[in-house]
């Protein structure tokens, strides 16, 4: 292979598989045509002459040895007589060298380029079209061009069956069937250019002081306000960042999106989270395999709404009669994130510290034991509801969290099937539901479906999150939240790019990330509600973008998926802003709010905390542009040694984002926001967003390992662990080891440590020996903050 390519002239093999197997197809007809006496010398009435053997019958006045297809659909040609050497060094075939003169199929792009990518010259000619940019090489054979625009053969000659040249651009299509990567289009290669001249030649202190510039760098919608201009962009860059999102089609890609197509193609499913908080009014606008999709999801949301109010009125009781006041949801990943995310907000907001007086929810998430005894620590199992959320119901965490809960419930109240039944409900696939029953769940009212069209990840607007977050505040409030994220979904879809908030900073996100070279990015919300956020968009934009294999299965040879992060501010600040502002380049969004959930002023006081709050989040977005030249530090008095430490740099990027205020509604507006901004740059980078095979290994691989843990904790042997790996072994074994000298030293581990889950509740935990000893009281049984007109008004 290696000889091949030097034999060709190719010393460095770029481009992907195909253009190299392209190059070596090439080689052998190079070889084999001056051997059928097809090379002769080069003369214009010749029929050796190459545009002979593309099967032109008239004599032509261009006389050219060779040509290499490129993925730009143009066509370098190229001849022994030629004086120009043109492209990059040893790059040629055979001794053949590329001439100034390109052909290019006629209907294909208008523009002509040398091998570096340089424009040679441009003619008005019939637009590409989508099919032609994927198969443009098939119409090398039915019309050339040189850049003249004269034509060079046109496919109604009849063809030469014999003739090599003929027989090798037919066959063209099948091996150059998979369209090229996005990284290969002209529109790639103009930001490319431009990233390069951007990161050498500007500086984000002057970008801001050009006030046209600021102007055009802002969009709005239904309150929501962003601020791009502290980009590392141009205006130009804008435009070119559209130009590449119009050759991605990326409108009709949203179309086909929130229209149900299945645009997961690897687990053959439609991606229609979108259809979650769809208005009524659209039911039986939108259908997945006929079934009416935003129909089915009305029907889900009214059981939602039934369920919890009978629970919240006390109509629904537990088996032993008590009104239940706990829930626990039973869920890992996207059916933890989301709704904890949620939930954190709305018991800072004014409505939902109402409507949550007297409940408590509590997530379980972790198999860590411990993350069960943290949840159970103070419930009393007579009072609580479990929610198990799981699509299949075969999660290997959740499903053992779920069985510990329920052996929870037993150890108290015996292991009547009815316990299970009165205090655990599902959230789970129609397709489970044989799971669910087995479980011993009511399936007629304690199941709760959602569908395969909605990936974990963006389920909380499904029953994931609306039935732990209905039961504690309320479905009315649950419902502003979907209405929120209905706004920006609304605006995601019909708005102008140039517009489109989501569609901005998808955009932005592709810059930065595959031009600019930055591969993290902070979230960092100027808010104490939203503490849970960023660890939800991390998996949300983590999980879907981070791949290595186009939609059309070719390997990537472009950076995507950044590291997200993030903290409230100001707490941030005080965390890793060091490095943000001295270290790496990080790009940053700003969340703050015109109003504050809850603000205070104290009498000595002359700003409010919010005031305060938000003076950093303005600050800071101009500190990481401007940065701190070593002359304004030297100009504070500064000594000398100390000022090349105290000096920032600054063209540091950053988006402001600015909200009314933090409520349900605003929340689902955030949600929506983000989701659409990783569809967005997933779509650019031609990725399917939407599955997580990487998850896959490292769970397979763990159930290899529980079993040689089982085999190790009842070998009576006690044979030392083969993991088939000697560095995973000796680990193993070094676990194992130690748990086995901790139970005989009298730590209270067993060789198969176990514990129970019976507890005594926060009841009986103090005794009137506790009280009189600690002075210790118990706790109440409802909080004292009375809502709008107690402590927190």
């Amino acid at each position: 292979f290696r000889t091949g390519c030097w034999l060709a002239g190719i010393r460095e093999v770029e481009g992907g598989v195909v253009a190299v197997l392209l190059k070596l197809i090439l080689l052998a007809v190079h070889v084999a045509l001056p051997v059928s006496g097809l090379l002769g010398p080069a003369s214009q009435s010749s029929s050796s002459t190459l545009l002979h053997h593309f099967g032109n019958t008239r004599s032509h006045p261009i006389n050219y040895k060779f040509c290499r297809p490129r993925y730009d659909n143009t066509i370098t040609l190229y001849s022994k007589a030629s004086s120009r050497t043109g492209g990059r060094s040893g790059k040629g075939f055979g001794g053949l060298h590329p001439t100034s003169k390109k052909i290019t199929p006629r209907s294909s792009s208008t523009i002509f380029y040398d091998d570096e990518g340089n424009v040679l010259s441009q003619r008005q000619q019939k637009p590409l079209s989508d099919d032609d940019s994927q198969h443009s090489i098939k119409n090398v054979k039915n019309e050339l061009i040189d850049t003249d625009g004269e034509q060079i053969h046109n496919s109604s000659d009849k063809p030469n069956n014999n003739n090599r040249v003929t027989n090798f651009l037919s066959n063209l299509p099948k091996v150059l069937s998979k369209p090229p990567l996005v990284s290969s289009t002209s529109e790639w290669r103009r930001l490319q250019r431009h990233a390069s001249q951007i990161l050498k030649s500007t500086h984000l202190r002057d970008l801001l002081q050009d006030p046209t510039r600021c102007d055009a760098m802002w969009a709005e919608h239904d309150g929501v306000y962003l601020d791009y201009s502290r980009q590392q962009a141009t205006l130009e860059t804008m435009e070119l960042l559209f130009d590449l999102a119009e050759k991605q089609e990326l409108t009709k890609r949203i179309d086909a999106m929130v229209n149900g197509e299945k645009i997961n193609f690897t687990e053959d499913r439609a991606v229609l989270h979108t259809a979650l908080r769809a208005s009524r009014e659209d039911v039986g606008t939108v259908f997945v395999d006929g079934v009416d999709a935003i129909g089915e999801v009305h029907e889900v949301l009214d059981q939602i709404k039934a369920f919890t109010e009978a629970f919240r009125s006390g109509q629904i009781t537990g088996y032993t009669g008590k009104r239940m006041r706990n829930i626990v949801s039973v869920g890992i990943g996207g059916s933890y994130l989301g709704p904890e995310f949620l939930h954190e907000v709305l018991k800072t907001e004014e409505e939902g510290i109402n409507s949550s007086l007297g409940y408590s929810l509590r997530f379980l998430a972790n198999v860590d034991p411990v993350d069960v005894e943290r949840t159970c620590a103070d419930l009393d199992p007579e009072e609580t509801l479990i929610i198990i959320v799981s699509k299949t119901f075969t999660t290997a965490e959740t499903m053992l969290n779920a069985r510990t809960m329920r052996q929870w419930l037993w150890d108290f109240m015996g292991d009547d099937i009815d316990v299970v039944r009165k205090h655990v409900v599902a959230c789970s696939s129609v397709s489970a539901t044989e799971n669910v029953k087995k479980f011993g769940i009511d399936t007629e009212n304690g199941m709760f479906r959602f569908w395969d069209w909605v990936g974990g990840r963006y389920s909380v607007c499904g029953a994931a999150g609306a039935v732990p977050i209905s039961l504690l505040y309320g479905y009315d409030l649950f419902e502003k939240f979907l209405e929120g994220a209905r706004s920006m979904d609304q605006h995601f879809i019909k708005a102008p790019m140039r517009e489109n908030i989501p569609i901005i900073m998808g955009l932005l996100g592709v810059w930065n990330s595959s031009f600019m070279g930055y591969n993290s990015r902070a979230l960092i919300p100027y808010a104490q509600a939203l503490l849970r956020l960023p660890a939800h968009i991390q998996q949300l934009d983590m999980e879907s973008n981070g791949k290595r294999i186009s939609r059309h299965g070719i390997e990537i040879d472009y950076p995507v998926g950044e590291v997200d992060f993030g903290e409230p501010g100001t707490n941030s600040q005080h965390s890793f802003f060091q490095l943000i502002h001295q270290g790496q380049t990080i790009p940053v969004d700003f969340l703050g709010f015109v109003q504050s959930q809850h603000d205070l002023l104290m009498d000595s006081e002359q700003l409010s905390s919010h005031d305060e709050l938000m003076a950093n989040f303005f600050a800071q977005p101009d500190a990481l542009a401007n940065g701190k030249t070593a002359e304004e530090v030297r100009a504070e008095g500064c000594p000398e040694e100390l000022i090349l430490h105290k000096v920032f740099d600054g063209n540091r990027p950053s988006s402001s984002l600015l909200f009314p205020q933090l409520s349900a509604y605003v929340t689902g507006q955030i949600l929506s926001l983000y989701e659409h901004r990783t569809a967005v740059q997933g779509f650019i980078w031609d990725l399917n967003s939407f599955d997580q095979w990487g998850v896959e290994l490292g769970k397979k691989l763990a159930i290899d390992v529980k079993g040689h843990l089982l085999k190790a904790r009842y070998d009576p042997e006690q044979k030392p662990v083969d993991a088939g790996s000697p560095a995973t072994s000796r680990i193993l074994n070094y676990y194992v080891k130690n748990g086995r000298e901790a139970s005989a030293n009298g730590t209270g581990l067993s060789v198969n440590p176990l514990t129970s889950v019976t507890r005594k509740n926060h009841k009986d935990n103090i005794t009137k020996k506790t009280h009189s000893r600690d002075n210790a009281y118990p706790p109440p049984l409802q909080h004292d903050l009375g809502g709008n007109v107690g402590k927190l008004s």
